[in-house]
């Protein structure tokens, strides 16, 4: 199947998510040159759909595509909300080994997630269209065969090292302007909180209150006022 071939055939289709999912990923292994799950593993033991696993907040699920230390993969209708499609299937994760990447669709969008242990995560988005990009379908195609190279270059200590860089040289400008020491502490680590808050990931305001935990104990209280 070639990416005109496939954009035109999902473009048009208003099927619903249990209806079009598993049509929809057959499709793309086809136009990606790449094995589907029954293809290669007919008993479903390390590459599957509809793979069974237990939520981490109780009860059983379904992870719409899974392979073994590659991805779990979530399908919605369109135009339905990927965000809460991505919240399922972190429920997912533990039970599907934690793979490194969390991927999301509802067949015009996709959306990769990476999941490794410590490392920042990162998204990649795509829509229907993109595809046409060999780029675009290089990426995807990672998924499949290499989920390394979508790694994150930064770690958590990278991210934890950086914040607290950021605070202590925001400090030092206050008190070259000649500002109270206290009160430059307690500016910066207010500016440090609100870019934390605005611009940040869950994951990165741990990293500040993190960078916040190796200040003295006085920036630390005025950290958290």
């Amino acid at each position: 199947m070639t990416p005109d071939e496939f954009i035109s055939k999902w473009k048009s289709a208003e099927l619903t998510e249990r209806a079009a999912a598993q049509s929809h990923f057959i499709d793309l292994c086809r136009m990606l040159g790449e094995p589907a799950p029954t293809d290669v593993d007919p008993k479903g033991e390390w590459y599957a759909f509809e793979r069974g696993a237990t939520k981490t907040t109780g009860g059983e699920g379904w992870a719409d595509v899974w392979k073994q230390g590659h991805f779990g993969w979530e399908y919605k209708g369109k135009r339905k909300d990927l965000n809460a499609a991505f919240a399922q299937l972190q429920q997912y994760a533990l039970a599907l080994e934690n793979p490194p990447l969390l991927v999301v669709s509802d067949m015009d969008q996709f959306r990769i997630h990476t999941n490794w242990t410590n490392s920042v995560s990162k998204k990649y988005e795509f829509k229907l269209e993109d595809l046409r990009d060999a780029k675009v379908r290089e990426q995807l195609k990672w998924i499949f065969t290499d989920p390394e190279r979508l790694r994150p270059g930064k770690t958590r200590q990278t991210l934890t090292e950086e914040a607290a860089a950021k605070f202590a040289k925001l400090a030092q400008r206050l008190r070259d302007r000649g500002h109270d020491p206290e009160r430059s502490s307690r500016t910066s680590s207010i500016a440090l909180s609100s870019a934390c808050s605005q611009k940040m990931s869950t994951f990165s305001r741990t990293a500040c209150s993190s960078a916040c935990l190796n200040m003295p104990r006085k920036l630390q209280s005025s950290f958290r006022s």
